[in-house]
């Protein structure tokens, strides 16, 4: 049998990494268990069985949420199975919703939040096949 794929991480640079950490447990339900370096430069957060890497960018410059250089792009994308409920519980943690619950083309009913360094999250739940 070969080898196989068991998890990914989507990677986002951030301006403080601690801050991004605790936006993320705080409004997203995400956890983590330490940072790495001295100081903090990096962190592994995670929900679900889903994980997020937040890296502490060295030049701000350097953070370039990808719907700056492409139209409606998300940083990462997580599917979900309720995205209403999901969104619910975002807006009561104070989360910054970027656009609220909608049924897309592509057959997901999906959300969409904006974190503390601009990056946009999509949420989807996939309603069709």
């Amino acid at each position: 049998m070969p080898a196989q794929l068991t998890s990914s991480a989507p990677v986002l640079l951030v301006r403080d990494v601690v801050a991004a950490a605790n936006h993320y447990r705080d409004t997203m339900g995400f956890h983590y268990e330490r940072f790495w370096g001295d100081p903090p430069g990096f962190v592994i957060l995670h929900r679900d069985g889903m994980y997020l890497m937040l890296k502490q960018a060295e030049d701000p410059a350097h953070i370039i949420p990808h719907w700056t250089v492409s139209h409606n792009m998300w940083n990462a994308y997580f599917w979900v199975d309720d995205a209403d409920a999901l969104h619910v519980e975002f807006v009561k943690n104070g989360a910054t919703i970027d656009y609220g619950p909608c049924d897309q083309p592509y057959g997901c009913r999906e959300f969409g939040i904006q974190d503390l360094d601009g990056h946009d999250i999509g949420f989807g739940q996939v309603v069709s096949a």
